[in-house]
C-alpha cells in the first residue's frame, strides 16, 4: 500500500514522507482563488469604506503568515523554509481575485503553502467584509503552477 500512496505506512497507517533522500532545489508554487462579493461590497473595497480598515492589507498580510505556518495546520506537511512569499489581491467586478506565489529551496514543494496563503487570504477578506456581505463565497482555489523538484515545471492548461 505503501507504493502507491506515499502518506501511508506499510499497515495503512498515516505518516510524513521520508524526503531526506531528495535534492534540494529551489521551487516555487502559484496558487490563485476568488471571492465573489456584492456590488455594495465592491463599492465599499474600491472607496476604502469598508467599516474594519484596510480590507486589503490585512488579507495580503494574513495570506503571507499563512504560508509560513502551513505546516502548524496541515498535519502532514513538511515544514520548510519560506524564502519568498507575495499575495496579490485584485478587484474585479463582483469580487477579488486573489494570487499568491511562494519560493523554497528545500526537498519538497510549496504547493500547500500557496493554498494556505490563498485560502487564508480569502477568509480574511470575508472576516473583515462580512458585516458587509454575509453573503461573500470563496470559489476556486487551485494551484497554478509549480516548478523545481524532480518533476520540474507543471502548470494549468
Amino acid at each position: 500500500m505503501s507504493g502507491e500512496f506515499t502518506h501511508l505506512d506499510e499497515s495503512g497507517a498515516a505518516r510524513m514522507v521520508d524526503v531526506s533522500a531528495k535534492d534540494v532545489t529551489v521551487r516555487t508554487a502559484t496558487a490563485t482563488g476568488f471571492v465573489h462579493l456584492s456590488g455594495e461590497c465592491m463599492k465599499a473595497l474600491r472607496s476604502g469604506d469598508v467599516p474594519k480598515g484596510d480590507a486589503l492589507a490585512v488579507a495580503r498580510i494574513a495570506g503571507i503568515q499563512a504560508a509560513k505556518r502551513t505546516p502548524d495546520l496541515v498535519p502532514l506537511c513538511h515544514p520548510i523554509a519560506i524564502h519568498a512569499a507575495s499575495v496579490t489581491l485584485t478587484l474585479a467586478e463582483d469580487g477579488v481575485r486573489i494570487s499568491a506565489m511562494v519560493r523554497t529551496a528545500d526537498r519538497t514543494g510549496v504547493e500547500m503553502e500557496a493554498l494556505t496563503s490563498v485560502s487564508v487570504a480569502a477568509l480574511t477578506l470575508i472576516d473583515m467584509v462580512k458585516a458587509i456581505d454575509p453573503g461573500a463565497v470563496i470559489t476556486d482555489v487551485r494551484v497554478e503552477e509549480k516548478t523545481g523538484g524532480k518533476t520540474g515545471l507543471w502548470r494549468r492548461s
